[in-house]
């Protein structure tokens, strides 16, 4: 069944109101560290988008919900205007949840009228497509960012009462060939993509193996109980820098017990379940691990190439289960349990080119200091994934549901 551009922009946005039900309103205020913003934020900043960038320009007889709303959820549009200070957002208790509500109810009734009038332009429907594939992006980010909050409360609260099952143990890991040569990645027909995912072009690749599944919890503890966060030998300078600094002994969200080693998860705090692929870790520690295994992080033309084809693109979720037992020779887990870090930095494809205005500040001068990576989380909504998606960190990014899958060089 195809949807209207109404009923799918109704449901992007119940979806987030969605993700914030189980929240108090204190959860929705408070902002655990500088990376993460609080929910009420996200919920408040995602409206600004279509206020802004929609309504301000194709609304009849504009007017802004709040005028001081345009600076205090602007997020990093430089061309828009003056921008609150990020690592502020966690102190403004005003306006109150109520009012950031009564803002979305306003703005997503402005649309809907504005959308029964306005078919058939395609600026307008270009900058819808961009508005509700950033709330997606909005409502990834509010769970991971729930996530370190609550981790941080010594209570252990889960977000969820929903079950935490073990998961099924997984097939033996396996290696998939692939012969390389020129290849062409990156977007191309019709449907919608973010800018930094085109131009489709073409990479040589030589030929190389990528691992059938995931690394998981159980591979990831050996690395840990042989010393990897302790050996200098297996870490990048500057990962090694970072690790000694912060103290660093396992992944974010490992608690060691007197009774073992549990994980605090969005359905609390559990024992740690040694199927489940390997989650919140940074390239960093990525690149450790593949070192210690004697093996390497793909490229993302490698991982792009390898993926092309797949159209399992998985649930959503609130934490990564295991694949069934599959043939060794197949590449699962490409969507739906964690980002996979890539050897590649996030950079221009030839020929890239930003949008003109405030929207092409969406991607393009993010392209420094940051590392690609690939698939989709369990966290990722549905409809949002795709083979040539381009998410990106910094090295030392690990409250996102990142994990790893190996490569090595098979020429």
């Amino acid at each position: 069944m195809v949807m209207t551009t109404s009923s799918r922009f109704d449901a992007v946005r119940r979806h987030t109101l969605a993700l914030a039900a189980p929240l108090s309103e204190e959860d929705c205020c408070v902002q655990s560290m500088t990376d993460a913003s609080p929910v009420k934020w996200h919920m408040a900043h995602t409206t600004w988008f279509f206020e802004t960038f929609i309504l301000e320009r194709f609304e009849r007889d504009f007017r802004p919900f709040h005028p001081a709303f345009r600076m205090l959820f602007n997020s990093y549009y430089n061309g828009v205007g003056d921008k609150y200070p990020r690592p502020q957002r966690g102190m403004l208790t005003r306006p109150a949840l109520g009012e950031v509500l009564a803002y979305r109810r306003n703005v997503d009734e402005r649309m809907a009228v504005l959308l029964e009038r306005s078919g058939g332009d395609s600026d307008l429907d270009m900058l819808l497509d961009v508005g509700l594939h950033h709330e997606q992006q909005h409502q990834e980010l509010m769970l991971t960012d729930v996530k370190h909050l609550l981790s941080l409360n010594p209570l252990w609260p889960a977000y969820t009462d929903a079950g935490f099952t073990p998961a099924s143990p997984r097939a033996p890991l396996g290696w998939r060939t692939f012969d390389g040569g020129v290849v062409e990645i990156g977007h191309s027909g019709e449907a919608f993509c973010f800018d930094n995912e085109t131009p489709r072009h073409r990479q040589f690749l030589e030929p190389y193996a990528l691992a059938s599944c995931l690394v998981t919890n159980a591979e990831y503890l050996s690395f840990v109980e042989d010393g990897g966060y302790a050996r200098a030998s297996l870490w990048l300078s500057e990962g090694w820098d970072w690790v000694r600094a912060n103290e660093l002994m396992q992944p974010m969200y490992w608690r060691r017990h007197e009774d073992g080693w549990r994980e605090f998860t969005l359905h609390g705090l559990q024992p740690l379940d040694l199927d489940r692929p390997l989650v919140h870790i940074s390239f960093f520690e990525a690149d450790a691990y593949a070192r210690w295994a004697g093996a390497r992080l793909p490229t993302e033309a490698e991982w792009e190439h390898a993926a092309s084809g797949a159209r399992d693109f998985g649930a959503p979720g609130l934490h990564p289960t295991a694949e069934e037992a599959l043939q060794a020779a197949r590449l699962s887990q490409l969507f739906g349990a964690c980002w996979q870090w890539t050897l590649s930095s996030y950079a221009p494809y030839p020929g890239y080119r930003a949008a003109d205005g405030a929207i092409g500040e969406y991607n393009g001068k993010f392209m420094s200091n940051q590392y690609v990576l690939r698939g989709s989380s369990c966290a990722t909504p549905a409809g949002h994934a795709r083979v040539t998606y381009r998410n990106f960190f910094p090295a030392s990014a690990r409250w996102q549901f990142a994990g790893l899958r190996l490569a090595k060089s098979s020429g």
